[in-house]
C-alpha cells in the first residue's frame, strides 16, 4: 500500500528538471529515498553512484 501511495505522490510532484538527470543523480536520490527503508540497498545505490562517477571521470 505504502509503495503505491509513493508512486502517485512521484507522479504528482511537479517536474523540475534543474536536477541532473545523470544516472549517478538517479542512483543518489533513489539512495536517499531507500535510506529510511533498507539502509543497505541505500548504500549499494550509493556504491553504485561512486563507480558510476569514478568511470565517467
Amino acid at each position: 500500500m505504502f509503495h503505491l501511495i509513493a508512486l502517485v505522490a512521484r507522479f504528482l510532484r511537479p517536474a523540475d528538471k534543474a536536477v541532473d538527470d545523470s544516472p549517478a543523480a538517479i542512483l543518489l536520490q533513489s539512495a536517499d529515498r531507500r535510506a529510511g527503508l533498507d539502509a543497505h540497498h541505500a548504500q549499494e545505490l550509493r556504491a553504485a553512484a561512486s563507480a558510476w562517477l569514478s568511470v565517467v571521470r
